[in-house]
């Protein structure tokens, strides 16, 4: 009788032992992937830093939606908390007619390149004039154009009132950033005189001889900050994306990379990776994991 009571009880023992080493086998569900969104503009700069970002969020544990739209749209999706963040506020010049009529709906998280950007009219060094005021004493070198971008850009307002504080005998032709591009590269090609609106970190700098005209009446204002933008209550609802964005902070050599390798015909997700490869201890840094 003992001996049974020995064996039951050995027998219970090791069933109870095999429950438990069951149930530690079987995998628990993990909590699903956070979700967050980036809107940009289908700027060469905002590519890629918004390309960057969503690698790194997704080494974070984040689901990442890309929204791609014009600038204005972009500031009212902000202010109504239709996307999360952008990387590419510029500010205070280039975007200051939306940040003054959404900035108190939208939070101002930080500076990712503080003091490096810049926008105006944009030449080839071969073009032998050095200034707006001079624009229209070789008018007829340019065929009286200024190749621009999207018409909702804020470069694009700017140049407008260029046009008029300036009294140019000249049009805005609104086009796209790769429009412009293209029809730069076509020009420097031909040695021909083009005027385009430019702005810098971009990567046209690095492949081509440019310069700024100069802009005596401020039009194009002066230094600008790259600025991280959020919806107002992203902070309270998601401090770890909130933390990330507040240390995202990289240089215009960094961005300036990134936008090289695509333009030299690498994809979009291959360069921000190859940047994100390069600089582990940077990512670490914003992930929080340094």
């Amino acid at each position: 009788m003992n001996q049974k009571k020995t064996t039951l009880i050995i027998i219970t023992g090791l069933l109870v032992l095999l429950v438990l080493f069951t149930a530690g086998c079987v995998s628990q569900p993990s909590e699903p992937a956070k979700e967050i969104s980036i809107g940009y503009v289908t700027w060469d700069c905002a590519i890629a830093s918004t390309n960057v970002m969503k690698q790194v969020f997704e080494e974070a544990g984040y689901d990442v939606t890309l929204v791609a739209v014009d600038a204005g749209p972009l500031f009212q999706a902000l202010a109504k908390g239709d996307v999360d963040f952008t990387t590419t506020g510029w500010l205070p010049y280039t975007h200051e007619n939306y940040w003054n009529s959404y900035g108190d709906k939208i939070d101002y998280v930080h500076e990712n390149i503080k003091g490096a950007a810049r926008i105006g009219l944009v030449v080839p060094s071969y073009v032998t004039i050095d200034s707006i005021e001079e624009l229209n004493s070789a008018a007829d070198s340019f065929d009286k154009r200024i190749v621009g971008i999207e018409p909702g850009a804020g470069i694009t307002s700017r140049t407008e009132q260029a046009i008029n504080e300036y009294d140019l005998d000249f049009t805005l032709v609104t086009s796209s950033s790769a429009g412009m591009a293209a029809e730069l590269a076509s020009a420097i090609n031909k040695n021909e005189w083009i005027v385009v609106t430019g702005w810098s970190p971009h990567w046209k700098f690095s492949r081509y001889d440019l310069k700024f005209l100069e802009d005596p009446k401020g039009v194009y204002g002066g230094a600008e900050d790259i600025v991280t933008l959020s919806r107002l209550d992203l902070k309270t609802d998601d401090p770890k994306a909130y933390g990330i964005l507040s240390r995202f902070e990289w240089t215009t050599a960094d961005i300036t990379s990134v936008m090289n390798a695509i333009a030299g015909g690498m994809s979009e997700k291959d360069a921000a990776k190859a940047w994100i490869d390069a600089n582990p201890d940077k990512v670490a840094y914003w992930i929080g994991n340094a």
